[in-house]
């Protein structure tokens, strides 16, 4: 009988490879609920797909699906939560996330609730199931995958001054692999509004990064355009979630369009 290998596993080693890269770990957000397109991101060398659950349209029975393309294409299926529900977390993870995003986290409570959401026991309290399709619904030996789940990457996002404000209290809690900073919520704290690289920003987005790296973290950002994302590269960023892929098809059309007209 053939080894079943679990597909998730083999790209959070190459994931994990790319964010300890000089280039860093570059991926879009995924809105449309549509596998084709995450199928072809992974084509396109992208290094993780975002599947977003908490602004997308998408539903639990899709994700499963938008994860299956992931996996065929070769790339990282992260997945964002929507936000005050543990029990996503868990589900997330079940059907193959490689990693989750957990919004709006302000406090170290949360932090920790988090983490001990995504991890099996003695790391967490997460539920023991080996019929999942992330255990390839049990053809991987449960001893094997409860061993190799907990490899699975947490990413806290961080989206205000709050956060920032308890910035070593939040960082000391084992188990955060990225923080996630999201410059318009952040500049929208700082009642910025929609000014996401106004120098107070990047002020504290530079802070981040800094006291992120003597904890062992790495820090990602959002980017709308590839100047950003090269912009925040220099910064020390290494997981930028770039633009969406509603936005990336419209601006392709939009160039073929003018090419076609000039």
């Amino acid at each position: 009988m053939n080894k079943v290998s679990m597909p998730t596993m083999d790209s959070i080693a190459r994931f994990r490879t790319a964010l300890d890269s000089p280039q860093g770990a570059f991926g879009p957000f995924m809105i449309t609920g549509d596998p084709a397109f995450v199928e072809s991101a992974g084509y396109a060398g992208f290094d993780f797909v975002l599947l977003d659950m908490e602004h997308g349209p998408g539903t639990f029975e899709g994700l499963q699906n938008l994860i299956r393309a992931a996996n065929v294409a070769g790339v990282m299926p992260v997945v964002r939560v929507p936000r005050g529900s543990d029990i996503w977390i868990d589900r997330a993870l079940d059907v193959g996330a490689g990693a989750v995003m957990i919004p709006q986290v302000d406090t170290p409570e949360q932090v920790k609730a988090a983490i001990a959401a995504a991890k099996f026991s003695p790391l967490g309290n997460r539920g023991t199931n080996r019929f999942v399709r992330s255990a390839a619904y049990s053809a991987v030996p449960g001893s094997e995958y409860f061993q190799q789940a907990q490899d699975t990457m947490v990413i806290i996002q961080a989206e205000g001054k709050r956060f920032l404000e308890n910035l070593d209290e939040m960082l000391s809690v084992p188990g955060i692999d990225i923080v996630f900073v999201g410059p318009y919520d952040l500049s929208s704290s700082l009642g910025l509004i929609g000014q996401i690289e106004h120098p107070e920003v990047e002020k504290l987005i530079r802070q981040l990064v800094e006291r992120a790296a003597a904890y062992g973290v790495k820090v990602g950002c959002f980017a709308d355009h590839p100047q950003m994302a090269r912009k925040w590269r220099d910064m020390g960023i290494k997981f930028i979630g770039y633009s969406c892929d509603t936005c990336i098809f419209m601006n392709a059309a939009k160039a073929d369009i003018a090419a076609f007209r000039a």
